[in-house]
């Protein structure tokens, strides 16, 4: 697209620092360069908040010793980037020009914004199954983070879904926390690393279903029971409804980084390169933080830790290259 010769380039704003996306590294890096005096603008995407909206309590981020939802988390993150000055707003980035600064960022097919320096905060999306009331159980029994949800299952059952290194590594997790743990695979192996598929084997508390799919789940308010087929297509197809207090999908996040990737090198996951210790990309003044660039850790703290180090980042670029803050 050649977004220099389209007419909506009347309809332009020249800054300093441009952060896309309104997770805990989003609204990190707009805290700290709003207090650094870039003047930062922050547009949230189209999940204002991302993931955390989704989650019903935070119990491991500093500062909140019980607890908080994740729609009160970040509405005192934009709140307090809001104190500092960040200019908070609502639009999505349709298209960009990367090839040369100052870039060129398209805000919801009609706006045009130039800026020297770009701070990448758009997060990933969970993989879902694709199957009936899924969607309406996450936050509510559905989980995709054993670290972050785990304690709530304390001598509970759970089931985790996936076959590979995360869902083992979740299910080794939730083994020090719930009773009982069903590990439902759709194939008739495991494909994590031998080390992990061992432990797992080896792990009295749990229960692995091979050759199984999951095909719903029930419940009132939270779900309370998994449906299942095993051996789907097969002489012997059975079908399982498991009663569980809990489900951790584990199959896999997919980075928000498509708007981007014809001009910042990404991983074969896509998820965003980062130069080993920052958030510098391969393009000079623009950066990457949370899960859009974080393929293992993927919690609150690490991401709103890398939004710091990307505003900080963002400002001594400025202050080497531009000079003019």
């Amino acid at each position: 697209m050649d977004i220099i010769n389209n007419s909506f380039i009347q309809n332009k704003e020249r800054i300093k620092c441009l952060i896309i996306g309104s997770g805990p590294a989003g609204y990190t890096s707009a805290i700290y360069t709003a207090r650094a005096n870039l003047a930062p603008i922050l547009y949230e995407g189209s999940i204002p908040g991302g993931q955390l909206t989704t989650t019903s309590k935070i119990e491991n981020f500093p500062g909140y010793p019980n607890g908080i939802s994740g729609i009160e988390i970040i509405k005192n993150f934009k709140k307090q980037a809001q104190k500092f000055g960040a200019d908070i707003r609502s639009g999505i980035v349709t298209d960009c020009d990367l090839s040369k600064n100052p870039y060129k960022i398209i805000i919801s097919y009609n706006h045009t914004i130039e800026t020297d320096t770009l701070i990448i905060c758009t997060g990933s999306t969970p993989k879902y199954l694709g199957v009936p009331d899924e969607q309406k159980y996450a936050g509510k029994g559905i989980s995709f983070c054993a670290v972050c949800d785990g304690f709530f299952y304390k001598k509970k059952i759970v089931a985790v879904i996936g076959g590979g290194d995360s869902a083992c590594e979740e299910a080794l997790y939730l083994s020090n926390l719930a009773k009982k743990i069903y590990l439902i695979v759709r194939k008739n192996y495991l494909r994590a690393s031998k080390i992990l598929q061992n432990k797992v084997t080896n792990n009295s508390k749990i229960e692995i279903f091979f050759n199984t799919h999951v095909i719903g789940f029930s419940g009132k308010e939270y779900v309370e029971e998994i449906n299942l087929i095993k051996n789907k297509g097969e002489t012997n197809e059975k079908k399982l409804n498991m009663v569980i207090d809990g489900v951790f999908l584990a199959i896999g996040h997919k980075p928000n980084s498509e708007i981007v990737k014809n001009y910042i090198l990404v991983n074969t996951n896509g998820f965003i390169k980062t130069k080993q210790g920052t958030t510098r990309t391969n393009l000079p003044g623009i950066f990457a933080a949370g899960d859009v660039a974080d393929q293992n850790y993927q919690q609150i703290i690490t991401a709103a830790g890398a939004g710091c180090i990307a505003a900080i980042e963002a400002e001594r670029y400025l202050k080497k290259n531009k000079n003019n803050i």
